[in-house]
């Protein structure tokens, strides 16, 4: 399963904002990584700018280049906006849908309880942190692994209203995934018209 496993601090304070989750190093220095991060004036080329949204958007939901390319041919052919659709498609992965239930504290974490087996969609174990989840499909953990510590930490507390497109059931610890969500309930600061225009170009 391939996936980003480079500094994530450094990635976090290029793009100035904690995309892989809470960032002590991002807090303590707020700027852009190497020798003159600090003091780096140069203005960015138009085609620059739609790059870095792109892997910003890469780095949050940790895709991989193929298969964001995918993702985003998915979404050029579907009905609506492009750029609302990639998103809404990402927000369907199921590490993303874990995380976004909060049984755990970032996507990389949540994406090592899929592949590990702790998860289950309709009761049946899915281990392929990119399914796509469907509306209605209940996303929860398998029997023999609702103990673990790590899923009761990242629970603890917890706000599963602030995602009205999910449904959480605090007696089972499961949640139904109700529909994709709308582009303004999906609180990722992304722009992504500005990844539809730089594949427009390429």
């Amino acid at each position: 399963m391939a996936k980003y496993i480079g500094p994530k601090s450094k990635i976090a304070r290029r793009f100035g904002e904690p995309i892989f989750g809470a960032d002590k190093v991002l807090s303590r220095r707020n700027f852009p990584p190497g020798q003159h991060g600090n003091n780096r004036r140069r203005k960015q080329s138009e085609y620059a700018v739609m790059l870095a949204e792109k892997q910003k958007a890469k780095y949050t939901y940790g895709v991989l280049e193929r298969q964001f390319r995918i993702l985003f041919e998915k979404a050029a052919k579907a009905d609506g906006i492009t750029g609302e659709v990639l998103l809404q498609l990402l927000e369907c992965r199921l590490d993303n849908v874990v995380f976004r239930l909060g049984l755990a504290p970032t996507r990389a974490a949540a994406r090592q309880l899929v592949g590990h087996r702790h998860i289950v969609v309709d009761g049946k174990v899915v281990n392929i942190p990119s399914y796509s989840v469907k509306a209605g499909q209940v996303i929860g953990v398998r029997e023999k692994s609702k103990s673990l510590e790590v899923i009761g930490d990242a629970l603890a507390g917890f706000n599963h209203s602030k995602y009205p497109w999910i449904e959480w059931d605090e007696n089972q610890k499961a949640g139904k995934f109700l529909h994709r969500p709308d582009r303004a309930d999906i609180p990722e600061s992304i722009k992504e018209q500005l990844i539809v225009e730089l594949y427009s170009k390429n």
